[in-house]
């Protein structure tokens, strides 16, 4: 089945400060959920705005500092791996995007979230249904949010090296899960995901080279008779 494209967004709101709102992360087994909000400046355009997803490494990295440099307002938000297991994944994204919101130096007028939902917040907003590719606030927000989580993952996988996090993101592959079935789960693993309950029940919790116990040696018990 063909995918339907959906029509040009139109905002009812055309003031200057429009917010943006996206998040990265709510599928990963590992590292928090990241967001961000963008207001953008209209006095200065940022050409190639697009899904984050549908963008080369190489084009997000460039549009991440263009944004940095020329948005009118940007914030992250965030919510760690132990709150999404103490809210719940929903919950925990909700909270990091109200979280990105506060954080703008410039307080919007309106909202535009991602998704079919915003979270219940006093700012006057709306959800838009693919809004990362149509809404170009949507796109700045969803760069940004996606070059910090990626750039956490790589962090990760010197502090944990094994499991590949700079090439999944942390996502359930099945480099990931064999991974997790051989070395066991890292303090940074999200508890409440079954994937993860699961090895730790089997396996435990990872250990680094120094804190895993000595091999043992074992001599022939007539090494030195006769």
């Amino acid at each position: 089945m063909a995918k339907v494209e959906l029509p040009p967004f139109e905002c009812r709101y055309q003031g200057r400060l429009l917010a943006g709102v996206d998040e990265v992360g709510r599928g990963p087994l590992i590292g928090a959920v990241v967001t961000a909000a963008v207001i953008l400046d209209p006095d200065k355009p940022i050409a190639g705005l697009a899904d984050s997803k549908k963008l080369t490494e190489k084009k997000r990295l460039a549009l991440y500092d263009e944004i940095i440099d020329k948005a009118a307002a940007w914030s992250l938000g965030r919510c760690e791996a132990t709150e999404i297991d103490r809210l719940n994944i929903y919950q925990a994204t909700m909270l990091a995007m109200e979280r990105a919101v506060a954080g703008l130096a410039i307080p919007p007028e309106y909202v535009l979230v991602d998704g079919n939902r915003c979270p219940k917040w006093h700012w006057p907003s709306e959800p838009v249904i693919k809004g990362d590719s149509r809404v170009a606030e949507i796109s700045a927000a969803s760069i940004l949010a996606k070059v910090t989580r990626d750039r956490e993952m790589e962090a990760f996988e010197e502090r944990y090296p094994g499991y590949e996090l700079a090439k999944h993101k942390g996502y359930p592959t099945p480099v990931h899960l064999e991974a997790l079935r051989c070395l066991g789960a890292t303090p940074e693993h999200r508890r409440s995901f079954r994937p993860v309950q699961e090895v730790i029940d089997t396996v435990g919790f990872y250990k680094t080279p120094s804190e895993a116990p000595a091999e043992e040696l074992i001599f022939p018990t007539d090494l030195f008779e006769n």
